[in-house]
């Protein structure tokens, strides 16, 4: 997946986040609710510009943009440049991963479901926000200007394609909340 939109875009996605307070603030309390309290040992893989990983209070990002993962920085998070295809962790080394939005910039989201089983703990949990295919919110922000330079470059999944896709990489779903079409997952490690 090209991330040249992120390097030249970056200013663009954060503001995002601005303007649409009510949606961003929505989809953070309903991530908060599925997270496990975030330890020294969570990590949110694809950080971004850590408008998730800063309120939510996971100290760690993996991120490929050089752009994006400098206002993360700045908003406290240690960032370590990598792929969700190919963590920079050791095994088994993490309590809980996030997840939000990235699965729709991946190639195909089974290796990095993959990658982080292995790095997280025996019974830690990933939390995965996605828009979902055919979703309210993807048809709607497919047509917004500035979120389209994004989403144009997003390939979108259904729920059930996500819940076997997590099963194929060895995860066990613990509970899902849906709704306008931004999906929440909790599975955990088994």
């Amino acid at each position: 997946m090209p991330w040249d939109v992120f390097e030249e875009f970056a200013e663009d996605y954060d503001r995002w986040f601005e303007e649409h307070r009510t949606v961003y603030h929505a989809e953070l309390a309903r991530i908060r609710r599925l997270l496990p309290r975030p330890d020294g040992r969570a990590v949110e893989v694809g950080v971004g510009s850590g408008r998730f990983a800063a309120p939510l209070g996971i100290a760690l990002g993996i991120e490929p943009s050089l752009a994006l993962g400098r206002m993360a920085r700045r908003r406290g998070i240690e960032v370590i440049r990598g792929r969700a295809e190919s963590i920079p962790i050791r095994d088994g080394s993490c309590s809980s991963a996030l997840m939000v939005t990235v699965i729709c910039f991946l190639d195909d989201p089974v290796p990095a479901f993959h990658e982080v089983h292995r790095i997280l703990a025996p019974r830690g949990t990933l939390v995965l926000g996605f828009l979902e295919r055919d979703g309210e919110v993807a048809r709607k922000y497919l047509h917004e200007r500035d979120k389209h330079r994004f989403l144009s470059r997003a390939r979108f999944y259904s729920i059930d394609e996500i819940l076997e896709s997590l099963r194929r990489a060895g995860f066990c779903v613990a509970e899902i909340e849906s709704g306008a079409g931004f999906s929440v997952i909790a599975a955990e490690r088994s």
